[in-house]
């Protein structure tokens, strides 16, 4: 693996800091004074269609997808330090149009969409006039086992008929929000993954109601939130199916891996935000007459960090390095691994600059109390910590396991 990034990638490297610097950091107090001051806290500050449009004109836009027709061209380990980059500010992955639910909602239709399809939806996600929201997770099941899943996509001639409840639906409270994408049962009797269907369901599609939007402790994050959505009776056009019935596991695992690589990278750029405001607390804050940094524990704290957040971004970068030689399939342990490396590390670090701010880093004077939150739910999405160890060790132990004669080798 080379270590060093790509020509490519060190100049967007070098544009995107630039535009970090000048336009996004110094933006977040305007963002969020003006959400404030809105009388519908769900509408889109005006500040941010200012950055869309300026990163646009910049020719920093849709950096995560890989094809050139859509995006900049850039394969998983070179868009990887972007996506750290965007991490270090909640607001920069919208003003860059590399904002999930959206990026995954993307990619499906880019890999998986038809050209009705990638016309009518894909087509605004690209230009950022529209936003979208992905419907899988259900409160009724361990949604951590997808197999679970209750809502069903039935077909009935021309149509498919959804039915079901799913939450923490982010990004379906924004109000440019025009779709979304619907995980359901399809067929009982097929085989286990072959069984979901994937939908695009227009937001005002009759018998889709947003039931409530959840808080994250005590946030609602505003103005795209986390929504729990019932679905009764809707019925569309079979067309709507992405790739046709029963592709469903397949397209998740198609959007997954990638989304995985990005989600990890962001929270390591909240690890590195949060980093640098301890290392500053530590430097200019005095107490019993020296500096935090030279009291106690806190210079190991500090050098613990520093290692815990390199090794963090060495294995994911690793991970996006085999997605790009090997592919998915041959990377999934590595995956699995960032998953659960990255927004454990990532807590850790957050919360040892809280402990290191005192009652400043419980407020909102620092971001620190949304970093710590966008790292402790970064366990639970895209599968909890326990599921990707239990791949993890199954993998490990695979090959012992055909060498001992436990189970048979397949080639």
């Amino acid at each position: 693996m080379n270590f060093d990034h790509s020509p490519k990638t060190k100049g967007y490297i070098e544009r995107l800091n630039a535009f970090m610097a000048e336009h996004v950091l110094p933006a977040e107090p305007v963002y969020a004074a003006q959400l404030k001051a809105a009388s519908d806290p769900w509408t889109q500050p005006p500040v941010m269609e200012e950055l869309k449009a300026r990163a646009k004109a910049a020719g920093l836009w849709n950096l995560f997808l890989p094809e050139e027709e859509y995006g900049a061209g850039l394969a998983n380990v070179e868009y990887a330090p972007l996506a750290e980059i965007m991490g270090r500010s909640f607001i920069a992955p919208e003003v860059f149009n590399c904002n999930a639910p959206d990026t995954g909602n993307m990619e499906v239709l880019v890999k998986y969409g038809s050209n009705e399809q990638k016309e009518r939806w894909l087509r605004p996600l690209l230009d950022g006039t529209i936003r979208s929201a992905f419907c899988m997770t259900e409160p009724e099941v361990a949604s951590s086992d997808a197999t679970n899943m209750r809502a069903t996509a039935i077909v009935e001639g021309d149509t498919v008929v959804l039915n079901g409840r799913k939450w923490w639906s982010t990004g379906i409270g924004h109000p440019n929000c025009r779709f979304v994408i619907f995980m359901g049962l399809t067929d009982a009797e097929a085989p286990k993954h072959q069984r979901h269907s994937m939908v695009i369901v227009p937001i005002d599609a009759p018998g889709l109601k947003i039931e409530r939007m959840l808080p994250v402790f005590g946030a609602l994050h505003e103005p795209h939130g986390h929504g729990e959505v019932t679905f009764t009776d809707v019925r569309l056009p079979v067309s709507n199916i992405i790739a046709g019935p029963g592709r469903g596991f397949e397209i998740a695992q198609g959007r997954l891996g990638p989304g995985r690589i990005h989600h990890c990278m962001r929270v390591i750029g909240v690890a590195e935000r949060a980093f640098e405001l301890m290392c500053r607390r530590a430097l200019t804050r005095t107490a019993f007459g020296r500096p935090l940094a030279h009291l106690g524990g806190n210079g190991d704290i500090i050098a613990n960090a520093r290692m815990a957040i390199d090794q963090a971004r060495l294995l994911t970068l690793k991970a996006a390095w085999m997605m790009d030689t090997v592919g998915v399939k041959g990377a999934m342990s590595e995956i699995s691994q960032i998953k659960v490396v990255a927004p454990s590390m990532a807590q850790q670090v957050v919360d040892q600059a809280i402990q290191m701010h005192g009652g400043a880093g419980v407020c909102d004077d620092t971001p620190l109390t949304e970093l710590f939150a966008a790292a402790r739910v970064l366990r639970l999405a895209d599968g909890p910590d326990e599921v990707h160890r239990a791949l993890i060790a199954k993998l490990a132990l695979k090959p012992h396991a055909v060498e001992l004669g436990l189970v048979p080798s397949r080639k």
